[in-house]
């Protein structure tokens, strides 16, 4: 099963300034928001992790629903490319499945593709 999404970094940009810690906290996990703080420009690093998210739901097949919620769905940083953490009911509705992710970014746009295999 395959997820794709792509956002706006504007429209991350747009929300965290009109709602502030509140959107930021309510979406991103604190090891994401550590990683994407850290950056220069932390908008287009967050919008990849919302895309990752986005993706994850659609390639699981339920969207944000059935009890999933953003943070049961997080993406970190790894040696040689990024890996999602889940937890939660986005956990359970995986099960014994695998999922894997790719990102990429540029100033404008995030982009994020997940892909769920069968143990």
């Amino acid at each position: 099963m395959v997820g794709v999404d792509l956002v706006e970094v504007g429209r991350i940009r747009e929300a965290a300034s009109r709602f502030g810690d509140r959107f930021l906290k309510r979406v991103f996990t604190r090891r994401e928001l550590e990683y994407c703080m850290a950056r220069m420009d932390p908008y287009p690093h967050l919008a990849a992790r919302w895309a990752a998210k986005e993706a994850f739901v659609k390639a699981l097949g339920t969207g944000f629903a059935r009890g999933i919620k953003w943070k049961d769905v997080e993406l970190l940083p790894g040696g040689e490319r990024p890996y999602l953490v889940l937890g939660g009911r986005a956990s359970e509705l995986l099960g014994e499945r695998r999922a894997e992710v790719s990102i990429s970014h540029t100033d404008s746009y995030a982009v994020a593709v997940v892909l769920i295999f069968p143990r």
